[in-house]
């Protein structure tokens, strides 16, 4: 009897042997950042293509020697614009891989910025928001820029996560924001939050763009939902890609940047840089 038993014990020993190195692979390979294209037909025949780089959820996480992994990884897009989508410190991991990424961005994009719960979290998002101001990245907090682009009118609004300010300061600089752009322009909406569809969609943006949920951290595979997401919880819905909202805008949300500052690792949920093109 014991000898049965210990030669089910050795049978099994390869089995789990090989499901912890899948597991190994599977976790590695989750970590490692991808560059997502989506185009969307938002604009009249006419008008040129406009693209954009979104990327959230930096964390000020490393990618490489002066962030060169991610620096030529956007540069090799050649974006019109750059959206900072929040959370691109972090309230733990010191500044200066983001600043490092800022710095190189302005210096070479139109760049927009709008705060996430971690710069709040850290106590000095004014701070922060003060020296993406002082590179010329525009900040959006209620706030709407108008940029013409390849001769199409683009208004980009922008607001405050609303972690510090209060749902319903949140509420009043979505409306602000919204009411200051023009309805014959690309309407676009730079936030942190995914989550608040029911807001985004009382206003006619043509695209809202939102990171934040982190892909779920787990991203099941096949359903695009994910394991869970801060403010949607357990089998999150709105953590990857491409939504479209009952009010017939489009809201991409982004898996984001965030690797080493996360204690969850990633598993089917690369980083991720998102390029827009826009027809």
């Amino acid at each position: 009897m014991e000898e049965k038993q210990e030669e089910r014990k050795k049978k099994k020993r390869p089995v789990l042997l090989i499901l912890l190195l899948l597991f190994g692979i599977a976790w590695i390979w989750s970590w490692v950042p991808v560059t997502e294209h989506i185009t969307l037909d938002l604009l009249p025949a006419e008008d040129k293509n406009i693209r954009i780089v979104l990327i959230t959820d930096l964390h000020s996480c490393w990618y490489g020697s002066g962030q060169k992994d991610l620096l030529q990884r956007i540069d090799r897009e050649q974006p019109d614009l750059v959206m900072l989508g929040g959370d691109f410190f972090d309230d733990v991991v010191k500044d200066d891989n983001a600043k490092i990424t800022a710095e190189y961005l302005a210096g070479k994009y139109p760049c927009y910025y709008v705060t996430g719960n971690h710069e709040y979290w850290s106590g000095r998002a004014e701070e922060m928001k003060t020296y993406m101001e002082n590179l010329g990245i525009c900040v959006l907090a209620g706030e709407c820029e108008t940029v013409t682009i390849h001769g199409c009118d683009i208004d980009v609004c922008g607001v405050d996560d609303p972690t510090d300010i209060g749902i319903s300061s949140w509420r009043e600089q979505l409306e602000y924001a919204y009411v200051q752009s023009d309805p014959t322009h690309l309407r676009l909406l730079l936030t942190h939050r995914p989550e608040l569809v029911k807001e985004y969609a009382r206003y006619d943006f043509d695209l809202i763009m939102a990171g934040h949920a982190h892909g779920g951290q787990f991203l099941i595979p096949f359903l695009n939902k994910g394991a869970y997401a801060p403010d949607q919880g357990l089998l999150a819905e709105y953590v990857n890609g491409i939504y479209e909202l009952p009010n017939g805008s489009i809201m991409e949300v982004s898996r984001g940047l965030a690797r080493e500052s996360t204690p969850a690792p990633r598993f089917f949920d690369h980083p991720e840089v998102v390029v827009i093109d826009i027809k």
